[in-house]
């Protein structure tokens, strides 16, 4: 899987969070729920200040083994935060070196598989914080950007 270093600045996002971890059985359910309640209950669209449109699913809280829990959270960039939206909370996708990706095609599968490549990669992962960030809403021809934060050695 071909992807570029880059460096980001912090950025600050407003959205909602849960965990659960790469074996657990209810996954799915609890990753997809999450982007559910973000769009079909208004979350989304109650977020003030966006940055831009696009949403992100953001993996944090984690350490270097897949079988333990996780934090994800479904969110958005914003340029600040005066108030938060009832049930959402704010955290901060910290500055860094990541490797970014680029995935296209079918939005959940190209997604899923890119997970399961990147799993068997030998990239000196950080561990800190990990993100999708979702460039249209075309479920068939996705493309997504998802940035793997990276040892600051690399």
């Amino acid at each position: 899987m071909n992807y570029e270093i880059v460096e980001l600045k912090e950025k600050i996002v407003v959205g909602l969070i849960a965990r659960t971890n790469n074996n657990a059985p209810d996954m799915g359910v609890v990753i997809g729920g999450l982007w559910n309640r973000f769009y079909q209950e208004g979350v989304y669209a109650s977020i003030e200040k966006k940055t831009n449109e696009k949403a992100l699913g953001i993996y944090t809280d984690y350490a270097k083994d897949e079988k333990e829990d996780y934090s994800v959270l479904v969110a958005c960039e914003v340029e600040q935060v005066k108030t938060l939206p009832e049930g959402t909370l704010s955290r901060t996708i910290p500055a860094g070196k990541y490797a970014k990706f680029v995935v296209t095609g079918h939005m959940q599968k190209a997604v899923a598989d890119f997970w399961q490549e990147l799993w068997t990669m030998d990239l000196p992962r950080l561990f800190s914080c990990d993100f999708e960030e979702y460039q249209n809403e075309d479920m068939e021809n996705a493309q997504v950007h998802i940035y793997i934060s990276l040892k600051e050695s690399v």
